[in-house]
């Protein structure tokens, strides 16, 4: 074990020096569980009190700050890398993606509503699905949606159900001939995505 000064043991206040020898013997000793790291009472290192180690840390040098594989965040989680393990045990978790771009989506197909009248499906009903009830209708309005936005439709009644395509062109998947309006069979689903803001295709029992 290398020789470690302390304060008590010197009598008087740590050097620069000192301190630094004192992480740099540590770091050939290497640690091997946890401990806290008090604050010097001389040195640059600053909100060093109670600093957790974790087991097997090595190569603590000259810059303490970098060396450490674990920071303590504001909020007193620990943090690597900028980011906060684990999920917190209360609140909304927003702002989190699966691959650094893209956001996590929804784990089941939430609901829109049941519509009995005439229903224009709008931007809060991306990721979602519409019910058209008795005496409900569906519009496609034009210019409201963005490229890879996706409703689905579900005709929960005993006929078919209209939608009116006002957005500029509309195809029904697996033709090339723009719609002006389709019938959703009866009990019938179908999914509208969105090319553009202006063109969709729409597939399911449609016709």
């Amino acid at each position: 074990m290398s020789t470690i000064v302390t304060r008590a043991g010197k009598g008087s206040a740590l050097s620069y020096t000192e301190v630094d020898n004192n992480f740099t013997n540590l770091n050939t000793d290497k640690y091997q569980s946890g401990g806290a790291l008090g604050t010097p009472a001389s040195a640059t290192l600053t909100n060093a009190t109670g600093l957790p180690i974790a087991t097997g840390v090595s190569g603590l040098g000259t810059n303490v700050a970098t060396a450490l594989a674990v920071n303590i965040g504001s909020s007193g989680a620990p943090v690597v890398n900028g980011g906060v393990l684990g999920t917190p045990s209360s609140g909304t978790l927003t702002n989190c993606t699966v691959d650094g771009t893209n956001p996590i989506g929804y784990r089941d197909l939430p609901a829109v509503g049941t519509k009995t009248s005439s229903y224009t499906l709008a931007v809060g009903d991306v990721g979602k699905y519409v019910q058209v009830g008795a005496s409900g209708s569906i519009t496609i309005p034009d210019a409201t949606f963005a490229e890879g936005d996706i409703i689905a439709i579900a005709n929960n009644t005993s006929s078919g159900v209209t939608i009116t395509c006002s957005i500029t062109t509309a195809y029904i998947a697996g033709t090339d001939t723009d719609k002006a309006s389709v019938t959703l069979a009866t009990r019938g689903l179908a999914t509208v995505v969105f090319l553009s803001g202006t063109v969709c295709i729409i597939s399911g029992n449609v016709s």
